[in-house]
Order: C-alpha cells, then sequence, then structure tokens
C-alpha cells in the first residue's frame, strides 16, 4: 500500500497564498517557509494615494511585481513605486522567526506631490518552518523533507513511502486482524506500522488564532489509520488520531524545533475503485470560533422585458429560444441548478447532450420530457446511497475558458465545482457526479471551497468575461475587501449617510446607511473571514488556471451571517 504526505517541497511550485493588507491597520500573519505571500498594495490604497515606498525587516525578502516583471526592494523604504493595478508585492522568507510577530513589511502611502505619507499600511509576519516527513526514498530513515515525498512510483528505483495493511494479530486474545480497532495494544503492534514525523521551528509561541492541524480526505478516511504516542516518558499511551470517523486532528505547537512522532498503518488492501494511494496533510490555519454559512445579498428583476431583449437577440443569431414555461417549471426558476450542457463528437457525426443534476426539483421532468429527442442527448448520473446537498445542483459546476497552465492546454478549459474545506467533513458535491466528471478527462476538474455559503454554489462568487487580446478573457471575483474600501472612499467624500439595500427584500424597511455598515463591528470581522474564504478560492484559481493578479477583476460584495 502506497501513501504520500503533505505540503510542497523542494524543487515543487511554491505554494502561494494572499494575504490583505488594509490601510491605517496592523496586519499578522503566519509564513510557512518555502512558500510565497502575495499582498495587492493598490486595492489597499487610501483615496488620493499616488505613489507608496516600502520598509522591511532583513529577514523578508519584498519584490515589487509590475506586469509580471520583479524588482527587488532594498530595506530602507527610499525608493517609490506608482499606484497601479497591475503592482503586488511577493514576499519570502527563508528563516524561521525568533519571536512572534517580529519581521515586519511597511507600506506608506503618498499624494502626487506630497513627501510626507498621507497613511500607511503594515504586515507583521511570524516565519515557522513545517515538514511532515515519512521514508520516501525506503531506506528505513525518516529524513527531513525529501523532496520525493509527495510523489510514488513503483519498482526497486521507485520512491514514495510504503504503508503496510495492518492485517495480523499481534495479541493473541484478540478476536480479529489488529486493524479492525482503533488500539494499539502492544510494541509488536507498532512495528508493523510506518513512521511518520512532523518537524516545526519557530518562536515559543504562534500569534493567536493559528493552528497546525494534520488531516486526511472522506475517501481515505477507511484506508488509514494515525496514532500518537502520548507521554513517551513516563508510561506510554498510544491515541487513535486519525482515520474511520476522524478526519483532521489539531497538533500542539511547542515552539522552537520539534520533532513529533507518528504511527501510520494501512486498513485496506488495493482493490478495484482503490488504486492504494492515500495522502496524509499538514496545514497552518487561522481559526475561526464557529461555522458561519452565509447568504448572498441579492434581488430579484422583472423578468418579462428581459426575456423580450433575449429574444430578439437570439432571433438575430438564428438559433431558436427554447423557453421552459411556468406549466413546466412548476415555480422552479433555478434552471441552472438543474441542467448544464454538453456534446459528444466523432468524426461523422455530433450532437448536444444534457447532463441532469440529481438535485430533482420541480424542474426534474424538463431535460427527459422537453429536451431529449432527435439528435439531443441525455445522460445523468444519481447516487444511490449518498445524500443530495445543495452542492449537487449545477450552479455549482462551471467551466473556466480555455486556459494553459505550466506547458498543459485545456481547450475546453476546466471544470470548476464548489467542495468542503479538506478537513471539515462538510458537504461535497456526491461521488457519482464527481467521478463521471473526471472519467470525461478533457477538463480536469478543480475542487474550490463554497461550503462556507449557504447554498454552497461556486457560481455565488466568480465568473468569467471575454475581452479582446492574448488571454481572451478576465475572471469576476466577488471581493469584501473592494466593498470595504468602497464604502470608506464614499464615507470620506462625505457621503456616510447614503442609504443602502433599497428595495432588497427583508431590508428595505430598515435604514441601512454606509456609517451604520462602516460602524458594525460584528459584520466587518464577518466579512473579514468571507474574504480568507474568497482568497482562499483565488490561490486556487490563480494556480489551476494559470492566472495573474492582472487576470482578475474584483466586485465589491458584502454578505452576513445566515438567521440560520
Amino acid at each position: 500500500m502506497s501513501w504520500d504526505t503533505g505540503p510542497a517541497t523542494p524543487g515543487k511550485m511554491l505554494h502561494e497564498r494572499t494575504v490583505r493588507l488594509q490601510y491605517g491597520s496592523r496586519i499578522e500573519a503566519v509564513y510557512v517557509l518555502g512558500t510565497q505571500l502575495w499582498t495587492d498594495v493598490y486595492s489597499a490604497a487610501p483615496a488620493g494615494a499616488h505613489t507608496f515606498s516600502l520598509k522591511h525587516s532583513e529577514r523578508v525578502q519584498v519584490e515589487v511585481v509590475r506586469d509580471g516583471q520583479a524588482e527587488e526592494v532594498a530595506t530602507n523604504g527610499k525608493q517609490r513605486w506608482l499606484l497601479s493595478p497591475s503592482t503586488t508585492l511577493r514576499l519570502t522568507m527563508n528563516q524561521a522567526s525568533i519571536e512572534a510577530s517580529s519581521d515586519k513589511v511597511t507600506v506608506n502611502y503618498y499624494e502626487e506631490e506630497g513627501n510626507i505619507p498621507i497613511d500607511q499600511a503594515g504586515l507583521f509576519l511570524t516565519a515557522i518552518e513545517i515538514s511532515l516527513d515519512v521514508d520516501a526514498d525506503r531506506d528505513g530513515v525518516v529524513e527531513k523533507n525529501n523532496p520525493k515525498k509527495a510523489t510514488w512510483t513503483w519498482g526497486p528505483e521507485g520512491q514514495g513511502a510504503i504503508l503496510l495493511v495492518n492485517c495480523d494479530r499481534d495479541t493473541p486474545w484478540l478476536s480479529k486482524e489488529d486493524c479492525s480497532d482503533q488500539k494499539v495494544y502492544s510494541k509488536e503492534d507498532l512495528k508493523d506500522m510506518s513512521q511518520m514525523i512532523l518537524r516545526t521551528r519557530g518562536p515559543d509561541h504562534l500569534p493567536a488564532g493559528y493552528e497546525i492541524v494534520l488531516y486526511i480526505s472522506v475517501s481515505d478516511s477507511d484506508k488509514v489509520g494515525v496514532f500518537y504516542v502520548e507521554n513517551p516518558f513516563f508510561g506510554q499511551r498510544y491515541i487513535h488520531i486519525l482515520g474511520r470517523k476522524k478526519l483532521y486532528h489539531v497538533v500542539k505547537y511547542t515552539g522552537g524545533s520539534a520533532e513529533l512522532l507518528f504511527f501510520v498503518e494501512g486498513l485496506r488492501f488495493p482493490d478495484e475503485g482503490f488504486s492504494g494511494l492515500v495522502s496524509i496533510h499538514v496545514s497552518l490555519l487561522e481559526y475561526m470560533a464557529e461555522e458561519i454559512p452565509l447568504t448572498p445579498i441579492f434581488t430579484d428583476t422583472d423578468n418579462y422585458l428581459f426575456l423580450k431583449e433575449v429574444k430578439n437577440l437570439v432571433e438575430k443569431t438564428n438559433y431558436e429560444l427554447k423557453v421552459c414555461f411556468q406549466y413546466i417549471n412548476r415555480g422552479d426558476r433555478w434552471i441552472q441548478d438543474e441542467i448544464e450542457f454538453g456534446y459528444i463528437e466523432a468524426p461523422h457525426k455530433g450532437f448536444p447532450v444534457v447532463l441532469d443534476s440529481p438535485r430533482d426539483g420541480n424542474l426534474k421532468d424538463f431535460p427527459v420530457k422537453q429536451l431529449l429527442g432527435p439528435d439531443f442527448g441525455y445522460v445523468t448520473r444519481e447516487p444511490l446511497f449518498e445524500p443530495v446537498t445543495s452542492l449537487d445542483s449545477f450552479g455549482n459546476l462551471e467551466v473556466s475558458p480555455p486556459v494553459t497552465v505550466n506547458g498543459k492546454t485545456y481547450p475546453l478549459g476546466r471544470i470548476l465545482i464548489g467542495s468542503s474545506f479538506p478537513l471539515s467533513g462538510g458537504r461535497r458535491m456526491t461521488k457519482v457526479v464527481r467521478d463521471f466528471l473526471q472519467a470525461q478527462q478533457v477538463q480536469a476538474p478543480v475542487e474550490l471551497y463554497s461550503d462556507w455559503l449557504t447554498v454552497g454554489h461556486v457560481d455565488e462568487f466568480m465568473t468569467f468575461v471575454p475581452i479582446p487580446g492574448t488571454k481572451e478573457f478576465r475572471m469576476l471575483m466577488a471581493s469584501t475587501s473592494a466593498c470595504y474600501k468602497l464604502f470608506r472612499e464614499k464615507q470620506k467624500e462625505g457621503h456616510g449617510e447614503a442609504i443602502m439595500f433599497k428595495g432588497l427584500g427583508g431590508m428595505s424597511s430598515k435604514r441601512i446607511t454606509i456609517n451604520k455598515i462602516l460602524s458594525n463591528e460584528s459584520l466587518v470581522q464577518e466579512n473579514q473571514y468571507f474574504q480568507r474564504c474568497l482568497d482562499w478560492n483565488r490561490d486556487i484559481l490563480k494556480k489551476e488556471l494559470g492566472l495573474t493578479e492582472q487576470d482578475i477583476i474584483d466586485l465589491p460584495a458584502l454578505w452576513r451571517r445566515s438567521a440560520a
């Protein structure tokens, strides 16, 4: 049985993360060695700012990236750069911090003719080293950060750790195999397991709100088990921390240079539907006190004029407009959630195919009764035992424009679906649909994090628009940071008493002004959390679609906590 571990390793693409600055504020962040932090100085700038300068600690390497060109920044803060939407900062560090929040980057903002900063934004960094290690070269030693640990190949010259299925019985009085329970009864049992070491290095403590977490996917939870030795010097206890119903384990950060030893057992042999490869991951998370499922703020518009305009437009293209009237939809207006369209093609023939979601609302008969016919195909995938959730609706199934990523071209784009955070065990699109999409091969699905939303659809926070040029598209992405920046600017311009959300259902009777929104501290904190969720997805999309910051347009958006 094979397995891999952990975060990015030397020789691989560095993991990238977005950190938001805010003028007039000090932001704290934990930096993991071997990664890159990106921050947008333009969107964090106060109104009237024209240029900026930078000061930073010697341990921090800062580059100003403009239109894809990087320029290293001296520590003294004397040089100035023009503010522009295409200007970002790239931050790296190569040593762990001695104290928490001791490494700093300060951005000073200036007016066009000014020599004195009108405001500044501060980023206080704590750098730590994290390495989840296994015997990747199969020599019996768990080396630190072996570059082979995140890949696996067969054979005597192969690489990647090997895991035994713990199917013997080292304790004679037990009735079943050792892997049948979540206990270790003897050191002989431990010898059947593979060792895994979590190595950390950093200051004595982390800033408040950060946790190191080991986790596995739901699909691996019945295939691997992990144990931790508690009190190794005073009566050892072996605690089961991962596997079966346990998807994650919070690791205590001890400070300084530390090594934590874990023992890993296999629970299943490779078989049909299971290749034998399992993964164990480590993540550094910023802790939130409670889950916050949210509902986007939106309003409906009159459908008649919209329908008339669409009909006129379609007629000009010599295509047919098919309207799903109310006697067919029975009040279910979310046709986007019920179906998606694809096609099949051979050299001699091709025709469109409708993919029917397992959602099955009042539109469930529409694809079969109204679309299926000559040269119009139909396909569906429905789970036998899994529950169907909101994430199975096809507002949670989108496709990017054609992209090229690390030299690989996706001429039909890549499929985008929303899912839960890896260690939360939350909602996911049902497995039969995910497997079907993956099996089509040409559009390599990308899973995003959408479970933070009440409905949980990727189309609630992102879409694409065509433009002329080499890239031929831009990605539009919701941004609570852009919304608060806009509100602060309007407040400075004297529009603080402007009333928001007029005509919005459930809110039209309330007098909600820009001043009230900006002074609502709980709403501010909630939307800071939502922005972190959005930035998590932003970083995934940049990596998996080969995007840069210049390919993304932020749209001001605000969310509120669901009453549920």
